[in-house]
């Protein structure tokens, strides 16, 4: 047979083969939802919520202060900048990988001067004899190609590979984005909520002492006692106690806030040590289903895009173990000048191809595509173990919103409760039927309910806060993001 039939029959011949052995290996993962949630609220309520824009859903809480943080947060934060160059980096990455399926051509070009001195020796008089040859120069330069013919895909699935942890990394920007959008929100909302509770705390201080300060009257004429006195001092003391350790969760929240910011800790010191009230308006619950976290959660869509980097390397190892065709070609020019005489210059080039199969490597190949099989199997189970606790998170969110707002609820009403007896007992006392001490009793019975209220208060907005985060709110789904296959629910 000619031989310049030899290179295109094997290359037909090698192609054939990879409708009978394809390397590609599934990467769909069956995942069990549910249809609804457990804990949601009721139907009643379901019919009033409104669409909300899981984007910027802080904005329903009407806080202008909150919404410029959050801005701030998006602009300097140290945590997003990371995650921004890690995509750069995979973006890079994927260049690379998708290099090894074109030719390579590498240009060469090399120069020097030669003089050779050789000695002869063994000659009759006992001497030896120098040859000395002329001075040469010689260039050289030339191209060369080369390519691998990626028969059986191996190459393409790198790069696929390559491509999905590039994706991945997109998702990891995106869940660093929903986490510093809800911890911003969360640490200002309990700030806020430290602050309504330090006033709270500083009105109860100050009732407790006029009712030292009362008692000591009574003691000199006679109608208290020292354990009397002895009690009151050391309520007071232990509400004063009290104090500092709200001073130092503010001065935490206000930290964090600022390392949030990607500013020095004091830098918000001044700013948000004006007490401001907790948002009044509240984001509406969103209308998801458990199917829905697939598209929306980051967490989820990196972990999807695990599963497909690693189920395209089990078919790129797997790809080892069949032939490897090589295309090469180079050419080039050379010169030669020796002494005055003239230069010699010369052309050449060659056209080859290679072929190379595995035949023995001591169970290397087998080994590594055991490994890639092992690694899809265990992000394929991380995946099915973060739907799970995406399932989780929401369930607790939904938990915790509705127990908060019960508590808000029952508390609101015995603040109003203590609110009513401390106005009775105060008329009682201005028409003179009642006494000093009942009447600042019932004030601090008032401001113990009213603490109560606002850590409910605050627990509610919080809660709200966690909702949004289990439901992955804070970034939206690009037109191109939405190709999550909810074929492999079911």
């Amino acid at each position: 047979m000619n031989n310049r039939y030899l290179i295109p029959l094997t290359i037909l011949s090698l192609a054939s083969l990879i409708a009978c052995t394809p390397t590609r290996v599934g990467d769909q993962v069956a995942l069990n939802s549910p249809a609804t949630w457990q804990h949601a609220a009721d139907a009643e309520t379901a019919q009033t919520t409104e669409a909300v824009d899981l984007k910027a859903w802080w904005q329903g809480f009407n806080d202008p202060l909150l919404n410029e943080l959050i801005d701030k947060a998006l602009a300097a934060s140290h945590d997003l900048k990371i995650a921004t160059a890690r995509v750069r980096e995979a973006n890079a990455m994927v260049t690379v990988a998708e290099a090894a399926l074109y030719p390579s051509l590498d240009f060469s070009l090399s120069g020097g001067r030669e003089k050779r001195i050789d000695r002869i020796v063994g000659v009759p008089s006992g001497q030896g004899i120098k040859l000395i040859t002329p001075t040469a120069d010689a260039v050289s330069g030339g191209l060369a190609a080369r390519w691998e013919i990626d028969l059986f895909g191996g190459r393409h699935l790198e790069a696929e590979a390559a491509a999905a942890q590039a994706e991945g990394s997109k998702e990891g920007l995106h869940a660093a984005q929903v986490g510093l959008l809800a911890h911003v929100a969360t640490n200002y909302l309990e700030l806020r909520g430290v602050q309504q509770r330090t006033g709270i705390l500083q009105r109860n201080i100050d009732l407790q002492r006029e009712r030292l300060r009362t008692l000591q009257v009574f003691l000199k004429a006679g109608l208290a006692n020292e354990a009397d006195m002895a009690r009151q001092q050391t309520l007071l003391q232990s509400t004063e106690a009290t104090l500092p350790v709200l001073v130092n969760a503010e001065k935490k929240l206000t930290h964090r806030l600022g390392v949030l910011l990607g500013e020095p800790p004091e830098s918000l010191e001044k700013r948000l040590a004006v007490v401001g009230p907790l948002p009044v308006a509240a984001p509406s619950i969103p209308d998801l289903l458990p199917s829905d976290l697939l598209a929306q959660r980051p967490d989820l869509r990196l972990a999807q895009t695990e599963v497909s980097a690693a189920a395209a390397s089990l078919g790129s190892a797997r790809a080892d173990l069949y032939p490897k065709l090589v295309l090469s070609a180079s050419g080039g020019v050379g010169a030669l000048a020796v002494g005055g005489f003239p230069s010699l210059a010369e052309s050449v080039y060659a056209l080859g191809s290679g072929l190379s199969a595995p035949v023995f490597n001591a169970g290397r190949i087998r080994a590594h595509i055991a490994a890639a099989d092992a690694r899809l199997d265990q992000v394929a189970a991380n995946y099915e173990k973060t739907f799970l606790l995406a399932l989780e998170d929401v369930e607790n969110a939904f938990v915790a919103h509705r127990s908060a707002t019960d508590s808000f609820g029952q508390l609101t009403e015995a603040e109003a409760s203590a609110e009513k007896a401390y106005r009775l007992v105060d008329a009682l006392y201005q028409r003179g039927a009642g006494d000093y001490l009942t009447v600042l009793d019932a004030q601090r019975s008032k401001l113990a309910v009213s603490d109560e209220r606002a850590k409910a208060e605050t627990a509610v907005s919080v809660a709200m806060v966690s909702l949004y985060r289990a439901f992955g709110g804070g970034w939206t789904i690009a037109s191109s993001d939405s190709g999550i296959d909810k074929a492999s629910i079911r």
